[in-house]
């Protein structure tokens, strides 16, 4: 949603950088921290916003960074939390791809996970600050990490190659749909490629249409199928573009529910999604939430007792 109708944060009508960015340094100054008026300003402004703040602050007579004192007076998760509110998006996204790929192995849901959500200037924006940040190119960091039939997928969405037309050809989507069932429930082994091919490139729209259109042929939803014939990597990037395809909220939704189910909570899964969504669609993440598990965001988060103050003025008020 471009205009940010369905985020939770919203721009500060009488809004001053200066007087904010006095109040944080105010609050970071001295013996201890006050964590409340750096969760009640950070999580009140738009990035744009906070983006002003960062360079007011850093305007004052110090010179230092807003990001160096929060990491000097801030720690672990919530220290996490307050960088990421002042960092812009595409760098905050690369940032977050950054740490997917390093250490052993990579964090393939945490790539997943964006780039299933993430359009094609996102992308290209991605690419561009990770490009300035590492002096490396995205792609060939990725060619360097992964394989196969997951990294050729994972690429063809890197390089934002998806159809962008609105416009859904109803024949286009029929034939498409026969392919895929061909490709895959028809035949003995599973043309991946044709899945990669399709799933990665067709436009949203079109691929709506196109999952009616297999389910008439096949009996199957498209996910079910995938399910069945794949596995692995490669299974979980297609299902999530098939999840986001149908609702991306939801999708989150759900991304969020396993950060925070079992013996532990996933504090950068949430961190990412309350970020990266706070003036997009977390409204609707919200309600899917709701939806699917019968509880709140918000009851859900405090269960876990873990950056409520936070995360609440971030955007899961009930």
């Amino acid at each position: 949603n471009a205009t940010g109708e369905r985020g939770s944060i919203k721009p500060k009508a009488d809004f001053n950088a200066k007087d904010d960015a006095v109040a944080l340094r105010m609050a970071m100054k001295g013996l201890g921290t006050n964590e409340k008026t750096l969760i009640d300003i950070l999580t009140q402004r738009s990035n744009v916003q906070r983006q002003l703040i960062c360079k007011a602050y850093q305007e004052d007579a110090t010179g230092k960074t807003l990001v160096e004192d929060l990491e000097g007076d801030t720690h672990s998760h919530f220290e996490d939390l307050l960088v990421a509110l002042v960092t812009p998006p595409a760098i905050y996204d690369s940032q977050e791809f950054h740490k997917a790929l390093k250490g052993v192995g990579t964090n393939d849901s945490a790539l997943i996970e964006i780039f299933a959500t993430r359009s094609n200037k996102q992308m290209k924006e991605i690419s561009d600050a990770y490009l300035k940040q590492t002096e490396k190119k995205l792609t060939l960091d990725l060619k360097n990490e992964i394989s196969g039939e997951f990294a050729k997928a994972i690429l063809i969405l890197a390089e934002g190659k998806r159809d962008e037309n609105t416009h859904v050809d109803a024949a286009k989507a029929k034939e498409d749909a026969k392919t895929l069932y061909t490709a895959g429930e028809k035949k003995w082994g599973t043309d991946e490629s044709k899945f990669i091919d399709i799933l990665c490139q067709r436009s949203i729209p079109q691929l709506r249409q196109t999952l009616v259109e297999y389910k008439t042929i096949s009996g199957k939803s498209l996910q079910e199928s995938i399910e069945g014939e794949m596995s692995g990597e490669l299974e979980e990037l297609l299902v999530a573009i098939v999840k986001c395809v149908k609702n991306v909220p939801a999708y989150l939704a759900e991304r969020l529910h396993q950060g925070m189910k079992g013996g532990g909570t996933d504090e950068c899964i949430l961190n990412r999604i309350m970020v990266s969504r706070s003036e997009i669609d977390m409204l609707d993440i919200r309600a899917e939430f709701k939806k699917l598990y019968s509880y709140s965001l918000h009851s859900a988060i405090e269960a876990i007792r873990y950056l409520i103050g936070t995360m609440v003025r971030v955007g899961v008020q009930i």
